[in-house]
């Protein structure tokens, strides 16, 4: 009797373990830490992605290790932004097998894409085309026929959260069809994913908008997105790439910049260069910081996203905040 008992308890509690539990999850591979954090959050309680530019590497810079060759041919989905950003990736990626899935996050539906800028305190992107026909805060919205359009935008588009919005729901919608098993699992994650998103965003803005009308100098014109969103003053960069080194009279183009702003900030990224900042700054009022926006610092993960978001904010408020 008791052990009938126990087994009629038992039944319905392993049917329920059994009816929560997960398909196996696909290999997934992502290029960079906010593509992977994005990726991570929707995939949780199914898998984790593999990470190709891990640690304190720049996607601007990084040589591709054999490591990373074998995960891409093992990989069921590939998550990169795409040519502009990873240029690394783009033959790799051509090579895989055709059982893989890549998707392009800088194609995604609904993306707010913002031309480079030029001139003046930035530098001319040196691309083999002609980009004089904006002011840099045109929008243009990602197209199919556009596939080669990866020279004309700002590549850094996570640093807006709508923009993370719409590469999350594209991310989303790639993996459902990979791997239609754990299809539930991958929309509940999404939907937990925007809302936490839109809270962000509310966030940033509210840290940002004391100092937002403080001018200051970024190291590379990474931040075009940030500034759109939020409204803060990127006045300029040192460089308008970070694997191009600046020469003088570059440096001392942005020094007299700094001098004419007043007091400002001028901010460093962690992994390049920061005794150009020292210099730029020498004998002025501006004072350094330092601003990481692909995450060098951060540890990989579904809340990296929201730990580089509140970072660049709170360090923009820390620096711009503090008396002359």
């Amino acid at each position: 009797m008791k052990f009938a008992m126990a087994l009629t308890l038992a039944i319905p509690a392993i049917f329920f373990a059994e009816a929560g539990r997960t398909a196996d999850a696909p290999v997934v591979v992502t290029s960079i830490k906010p593509v992977h954090s994005l990726v991570s959050a929707i995939m949780q309680g199914v898998g984790t992605p593999e990470l190709i530019v891990d640690g304190a590497a720049s996607p601007h810079t990084y040589n591709m290790k054999p490591s990373n060759a074998r995960a891409l041919q093992n990989a069921k989905v590939v998550f990169w932004v795409g040519p502009g950003l990873e240029a690394f990736l783009e033959k790799p990626l051509e090579a895989i097998g055709s059982d893989a899935g890549v998707a392009e996050l800088d194609k995604a539906p609904g993306l707010t894409k913002l031309k480079f800028r030029e001139g003046g305190a930035f530098e001319p992107h040196d691309d083999g085309e002609d980009h004089h026909d904006g002011d840099g805060h045109d929008h243009a919205h990602a197209d199919a026929d556009h596939g080669h359009d990866h020279g004309v935008f700002d590549t850094h588009l996570w640093l807006d959260p709508q923009n993370a919005k719409a590469m999350a729901a594209e991310i989303t919608t790639t993996l459902v069809a990979a791997d239609p098993a754990n299809a539930l699992t991958y929309q509940a994650n999404a939907k937990t994913l925007d809302d936490r998103l839109d809270a962000l965003d509310k966030e940033i803005s509210s840290i940002v908008s004391p100092v937002k009308d403080k001018p200051f100098i970024v190291f590379h014109d990474a931040y075009q997105y940030f500034e759109n969103r939020y409204h803060v003053r990127v006045a300029g960069s040192i460089t308008v790439s970070p694997e191009t080194i600046p020469g003088a009279e570059r440096i001392a183009e942005i020094h007299k910049k700094v001098g004419e702003l007043g007091a400002t900030c001028v901010f460093a990224e962690p992994q390049f260069q920061p005794r150009l900042v020292d210099v730029v700054i020498e004998g002025t009022k501006a004072k350094a910081g330092v601003l990481d926006p692909e995450a060098a610092t951060l540890d990989a993960g579904p809340d990296l996203y929201f730990n580089l978001m509140h970072g660049i904010a709170n360090s923009m408020k820390e620096c711009l905040s503090r008396e002359s």
